[in-house]
This record gives structure tokens, sequence and C-alpha cells, in this order.
């Protein structure tokens, strides 16, 4: 390993970003969906203090198996018409050569990962950039498909919305009987009159010009399909839940597509992974007039199943499968330049574009919500199958094994959920814990007896995270600082809330059912439940990584630098603050602060097997310091990598063949750059 020098105490000012009110309005979402969720916690507790398993087991048998494959059918059109959002994209951008099969690959596992864990506007974006960037489609481009995609979602949105507003009002959850209708009715007129506007603009304005690029806008007859399209992809799946209902609910098809928007809105505003807990509160909350609780939640864990569990495992495997067709192909084109006689320094120099491909936000994404789901299938396992039929143990460890093996695995459960936080992290402890976890859960429910699907699904779960080692670099806090005060309180409450959960006995059900349905005193179930909600907080803080350190830069590391393979020899001249180091220590990247952007200064010098992990680090220090992250004089070689993490490229046009990578959303920057730098290019400093 490269021995860095060492550095002075000092360290550059990197808190030039968002201050004040500012600053904690961007936390005004968190909170919104924090309340969210307490708010539905209160709800589902309510509504289900008095209810058996027993009975919402035996609401989900009676469900006729018409009725499930009629639901089976809405799911499968619902996605094919969800296919028509990037059909329709990459027709207005220019692509409409690219085969539907791949735009509805594209669409298919970018809103099963939206869907799944909430955060849709970052999560979609994620996939779209690491597929169709394979397919040959430029960043702008992609950037523009995102966008059309989003509009495409909020016009259907806002047509249904406010359909509801003006005919359904008093079966809004919450807000019906509350707000007069004759506002109700005006919002609901003011959405209509939006999407009216939207059409009516694109008869006026075809095109925007900035520069060198031109954005096409919508056509009348592409802004019509786009509303089409989004309304009957909304409509398809409400009516995977509305032919799940029992018979002569009183609730038509109208007043349950009302309530499902408003139950499926509140959970994406709570920005909580698959509207969990929010979604079904409302559900609980609207439906209640209309059928008892049980058959209320068998509807909504059988949609849950359908639309959400099953697709995220099809999209995890058909995504692996792509990995490898990838893989492979790149493998194949290695080989045959090689016995064409080129280079082998030429072809090995910078491996990322084929040995790399791995490490797009996609893995990390899907892995995460894999795991959640796996947790979220412990703690439901009781519900479903409280007594496993097919035991592999001896009848003597059989009984042992069913009093206590669902408490344990409902906790194992809550752990996995921890541990997904972590993988979203890129955390390297996390995915060796959620990998243990994964498999102790698979032994032990085989072991068990329970239905062969539960653990194959944690299985595959398991190898689905196993190869992709490489996402997950990020050292956790409690591996960098181990004696920390901090850390050292963490590990004493978790312990504690361990031995809190050891102690108590829940028979043969999980905690939650100890919590909810047992006749144990309060004291017993308010200790059961608040030292889950600790844990699982204290895991989280366990697994969150450790903080990016801000290194100055100092003479001794110019020296060093400049030493290295692929840097820059201007370097002096842009006056680099600091730099960041690949987790090997062999790669570097200085950086300057300009307002609210950190500017990494070209391509990481160094260790070509620790550059990757470089680009990642500086983009974890942007967000940690809560900066906007960018690239100056950037080459070809990590052009993917910077579309990864969601950086749009612009060639510099200047004869030096490198580029700007700059954040899509941030158009003023290039406003910046091209009134700067073209007016100045003999001058060597950033122009940003």
């Amino acid at each position: 390993m490269t021995q860095m020098p060492q550095l002075p105490d000092q360290q550059p000012d990197l808190h030039g970003g968002e201050k004040g009110w500012k600053k904690r309005l961007r936390h005004l979402p968190h909170l919104v969906g924090l309340v969210l969720m307490v708010a539905a916690i209160l709800v589902v507790q309510h509504e289900v203090r008095h209810l058996k398993m027993t009975d919402i087991r035996q609401a989900m048998e009676a469900i006729p198996a018409f009725q499930l494959w009629a639901a089976v059918g809405c799911t499968l059109l619902s996605y094919f018409i969800l296919s028509f959002y990037d059909r329709l994209a990459a027709i207005q951008v220019g692509y409409g050569q690219l085969p539907f099969r791949r735009a509805a690959f594209a669409a298919f596992c970018s809103y099963v990962l939206s869907h799944n864990l909430g955060f849709s506007a970052v999560s979609g974006a994620a996939v779209r950039y690491r597929l169709y960037r394979n397919w040959g489609v430029n960043a702008f481009a992609i950037t523009q498909i995102i966008a059309f995609c989003s509009a495409t979602y909020l016009l259907g949105a806002a047509v249904l919305i406010g359909a509801v507003l003006i005919l359904e009002p008093s079966v809004l959850p919450g807000i019906g009987n509350r707000v007069p209708q004759v506002v109700l009715a005006f919002v609901g007129g003011l959405l209509w009159l939006m999407v009216a506007g939207y059409i009516g603009l694109s008869f006026w304005l075809r095109e925007f010009r900035f520069r060198k690029w031109v954005v096409a806008l919508p056509s009348p007859r592409m802004a019509f399909m786009q509303t089409v399209v989004a309304t009957a992809e909304v409509a398809a799946t409400a009516s995977i839940a509305f032919v799940l209902l029992p018979k002569g609910c009183g609730v038509d098809f109208g007043s349950f597509l009302a309530i499902y928007i408003a139950s499926y809105t509140a959970g994406l505003v709570a920005s909580v992974p698959g509207g969990l807990g929010v979604f079904d509160g409302a559900m609980l909350l609207a439906l209640g007039p209309y059928m008892p609780a049980p058959q209320i939640l068998g509807v909504v864990l059988i949609f849950r199943l359908f639309y959400y569990i099953i697709p995220l495992f099809l999209a995890g495997i058909m995504f692996a499968g792509h990995e490898l067709f990838l893989r492979g192909d790149a493998a194949l084109a290695k080989k045959k330049n090689r016995k064409r006689g080129k280079d082998a320094q030429v072809v090995r120099r910078r491996p990322s574009q084929v040995v790399r491909e791995s490490e797009a936000a996609f893995s990390v994404a899907v892995a995460t919500g894999a795991v959640s789901l796996c947790g979220v299938l412990l703690l439901c396992l009781v519900l479903m199958e409280p007594v496993p039929k097919f035991s592999m143990l001896p009848d003597t460890f059989a009984g042992l094994v069913h009093v206590g093996g669902n408490y344990l695995l409902s906790l194992m459960g809550v752990a996995l959920i921890g541990m997904a936080i972590g993988l979203s992290q890129r955390v390297t402890l996390a995915w060796r814990g959620a990998l243990g976890l994964l498999l102790v859960a698979t032994v032990m429910t085989f072991l068990r007896g329970n239905t062969i699907f539960v653990p194959v699904m944690l299985g595959l779960s398991a190898l689905f995270i196993a190869p992709f080692r490489n996402c997950y670099y990020r050292r956790a806090e409690l591996l960098s600082e181990p004696l920390s005060r901090s850390n050292l309180l963490c590990l004493l409450l978790f312990f504690a809330c361990i031995i809190a959960l050891a102690t108590r006995n829940a028979g043969a059900g999980s905690w939650w059912q100890l919590i909810l349905a047992s006749p144990a005193h309060g004291a017993v179930r308010w200790t059961v439940a608040l030292a889950v909600l600790l844990a699982l907080v204290v895991l989280a803080r366990l697994m969150w990584p450790a903080r990016i350190p801000i290194q100055s830069w100092t003479q001794d590391m110019a020296e060093h630098y400049g030493t290295l393979e692929h840097a820059l020899p201007d370097i002096a001249d842009m006056k680099p603050e600091g730099f960041v180091e690949g987790e090997a220590g062999d790669a570097v990247i200085p950086f300057i602060h300009r307002g609210n952007l950190l500017v990494g200064l070209g391509d990481p010098a160094g260790g070509e097997d620790d550059s990757i992990s470089a680009i990642w680090r500086l983009r974890d220090l942007a967000l940690q310091q809560g900066l906007r992250l960018a690239f100056w004089q950037v080459g070809g070689s990590f052009i993917r990598i910077y579309n990864d993490i969601g950086l749009n490229v612009w060639p510099l046009e200047d004869g030096s063949n490198t580029n700007l990578c700059y954040p899509p959303e941030d158009i003023a920057l290039v406003s910046r750059f091209v009134k700067t730098y073209k007016a100045n290019r003999d001058v060597t400093d950033v122009p940003l």
C-alpha cells in the first residue's frame, strides 16, 4: 500500500452549503414521513388490538381462486401499461429505435425498485442511468427520460386525484368529512386545470434550447398519450386490490379508487419503503365502515405479495442475468482484442468499464429492498404459517424450536431491516451481517418445516447479495471507532435490549403479537415495544458508515500527487483545497469547494484498483457535508461511473478530450461554465 504523507490538523471549510432554515427544511420530508408512520402504527394498533391471527389467515384463505387469478391478471396489466412510460419517453427524446422490450425492462426494474424502496426519484433514476447507458443512450437523454416519466405519473395522478376530490370527496380517509367539499372540489378543479394547461402548452411551445442542448417538448398527441397511459396504469393497479374485495361489501370501483389513491399518496409522501404501515393504516381507516379488519388486512397482504414482493424478486433475477450477460460479453470482447494483437496495456487500462459494472447503485438498491422484504417476511411468518407442517427435526427438539422459533425469527426480521439500512449506505459490515442472518434464517425455516417458499426466497436473497461484495466498501462507524463513547453507549444499549427481549416469553408467537394481541401486563408489552424500537435504532446507528475524513492539501501531498499515474499536470494552478483517498489508500482525488458544490479535479490518480472507491468516497463526502458533487477535467474512462452516481457529462471541447460532470438539475452550473470557460480559456483556474 502506498504510504501517504502526514497531514496537518488544519482542514478545508466545507460548510458552505445550505444553512439555517434552509438546511432544516431539507429534513421536513423525513419529519412528515415519521409523523405519518407513527400515526399509521397507532391506527393499526387500534384496529387490530382485538384481532386474532387466525382471523386474518382465514380471511385470506376465504378469497376464491378466481379472484386471486383476476388479481394476477390485473398485476400483469398494470406492469404492461407501466412499460409505456419508458416507451413514450424513449420516442420523445429521439431513441424510438430502442426496442420495446428494453424500454419495458427498464420500466419494470426501475418502478419495482421505487415501489419497494420509496424515494422513487432517487432509486428509479439510478436504475435508468444504469440500463440506458449500457444501451448507448447519452446522459442528457436519460435525464430527459427520467423527467418525462415523472411528468407522466404526475399527469395521471392529477387527473385521478382531481376526479376523487370533485366526485367522491367523502370517502377520503381522515379529511373527507372534516374539510368542506367545496374546498376539496376547488383543489380538484385546480389539478384538472394544470393537466389541461400542460396539454394546451404543447400546442404553442415545441422545444426549449439551452446552448448546445435542445429539449423537445411533447406534442399535443404525446401529452394526451401521457395522460391516458398514466391514468390507465393507476386504475389497473387499484384493480389488483379491488378484485380481491369480498362480494357485497358495498364499495364500488370509483369509491375504492379514491381510497386507494389517498392511501398510496400517503405512503408516497412518507417515503417509507413500500409505504409500509402508512398505506396499510390508511386502507384500514377508509375501508373500516365497509368490512371487518381481518378481510381488509388479508386483501392488503395479498396485494403486497402480487404487486411488491414477487416483482421485486423477479427484477432481481432479471438484473442478475443482465449483469452476467454484460460481464460475459465484455470478457469475450477483451479476449478478441488480445487475439487481434492489441496492446495489452491499452486493453487493461482503467478496468472499471468491465469489472466494476456491479458497483452501480442498482445492485445496492435491489439488495436493500430484497433484504428489507425478507425482514418483513420473517415478521409476518407467524401470520402465514404459525405451525410448520413438515418439521425435519426430531420430536424432542421440534416442540422447543416451535415455541421459540417464531419469536426468534421475528426478531431476526427486525435485525434484517436494520442491516438493510446499512446496505443502502454500502457498509461492508452490513453486507456480512445480512448475509449471515439470511443463511441462518434459511436453515432454520427449512429445518422447522416451513412452506418451501420461505427458505427458497431467503436463500435466493442471500445468493443475490453474495456476489456483490465490491459494492459495499465503506467501514461501519462501529469498526472505525470501536472505543468511542457513542459506540460504547450504543453497544451497551443494544445488549440491554437483547437481554430484555430474551427474558420475555412470547409463547409460540412473535414479539409484535406480544405487543398487539397478548393478554400480558401492559408493562411487559411496553418493555418489548421499546426494546425492539431501541434495538432497531441502535443497530442502524452501529451500521451507519464512518465519516469521511476531510484532509487538507499540503505541499507534501502536492509532491506525492505528482508522482502518481494519471495525475493532472497543472493541478497547482487549480488551487486544490483537500483530497480524498480510496479505501486502500492507493488512489487520490483532489477537490475544491465552490459555494454548494464539491468539485473533484480530474480522474483518480494512482492505483487503478482503488480508483472506483475514491470516486464513491468523494461522493459520500459531498453527501456528508450537504453539498452537490461535480468533476472537472475528467477523461472518458470513468464516464459510466460518473453517470452511475447521477452526473451528466459536458465535453469541454478545448482539444483536451476532457469533460465536466455536473448534477443534472443544476442548469445554473452549466450556464456559469459556458459564460466563464469559453470567454477565458487561457485561465487555468476552475471557472465554477
